[in-house]
């Protein structure tokens, strides 16, 4: 059964320890937000389920976006299959699928998502999982699973069972190698090198994310570079005063001022500029 991505929720994975980073990458300054604001966010205008925030116990989080709610990790220093039990059991059987990421992925991108979950539908019989593999590397923090899982992760954890590699040996999955991936020729042209799986585990690894040029967005008809809607009308000469909503990709959405954009997405709608068809 295929699973797109208005039946699917949102999990984000923010309780790791990131001890090569030397601080929690979680609350790490983005674009006037954090990592995981734009994350969560991201996620959140993509898909039509719940997004959730996976922290570890007592774990100060910053500010996230409107709705976006947070889940307590039972268990400290367990990794991502703890936060992924403690996500997929709060979806609980409302959603059938949830796209699992963690929390420094700057450059996660709407069409990637979508990519993975039409995983979903292409395989016979439906796979529990939809696993990028991406350079030879298993994505399992970029990845949809089938929420049913959350007992077969509990169970794994209980026995002892702390990496997900464990976890398709108990289930169905289907791999998505870079061809496959950049097949679906929206990902090819806004994502050709799939840079949505990157990671900040590192200083150097953050700092060389925030060097990278913000992506090209259209305001109005007219082409800007901007991360957030914020950048994007401040580039457009313009102010969000005044401006309760915005048309994002034909979509009406909050205007936001720290909402994510994305390489090709569309502004219309801001107060004093015209709407484009």
């Amino acid at each position: 059964m295929g699973v797109g991505a208005a039946e699917t929720a949102g999990i984000v994975v923010a309780g790791g320890r990131s001890s090569r980073m030397g601080t929690a990458k979680a609350g790490l300054a983005w674009h006037g937000s954090t990592l995981l604001y734009r994350t969560a966010a991201l996620l959140r205008r993509t898909l039509g389920g719940p997004v959730l925030v996976v922290g570890a116990p007592g774990q100060l989080l910053p500010r996230l976006p409107a709705g976006v709610e947070v889940v307590a990790d039972p268990v400290e220093g367990l990794g991502p299959m703890q936060g992924l039990a403690a996500g997929l059991t709060a979806v609980g059987d409302q959603w059938p699928a949830a796209f699992v990421c963690s929390t420094d992925m700057p450059f996660l991108h709407p069409a990637f998502v979508r990519r993975v979950l039409r995983g979903f539908a292409e395989a016979d019989p439906p796979p529990d999982i939809v696993l990028p593999v991406t350079g030879g590397f298993r994505q399992p923090l970029a990845a949809a699973y089938r929420t049913s899982l959350a007992l077969t992760v509990t169970q794994l954890l209980a026995a002892g069972n702390l990496r997900p590699g464990m976890l398709y040996e108990h289930c169905a999955v289907a791999r998505l190698d870079d061809a496959a991936l950049l097949q679906d020729a929206e990902l090819a042209r806004l994502d050709p090198a799939l840079d949505s799986v990157v990671n900040v585990n590192t200083a150097d690894d953050y700092a060389a994310a925030l060097a990278r040029p913000a992506p090209e967005v259209l305001v109005g008809g007219q082409h800007v570079r901007a991360a957030t809607l914020a950048e994007a009308v401040a580039a457009a000469g313009l102010a969000l005063d005044g401006t309760t909503t915005v048309t994002l990709n034909g979509d009406q959405v909050p205007a936001d001022p720290h909402l994510p954009l994305a390489a090709g997405d569309r502004v219309d709608g801001v107060d004093g500029l015209p709407s484009v068809s």
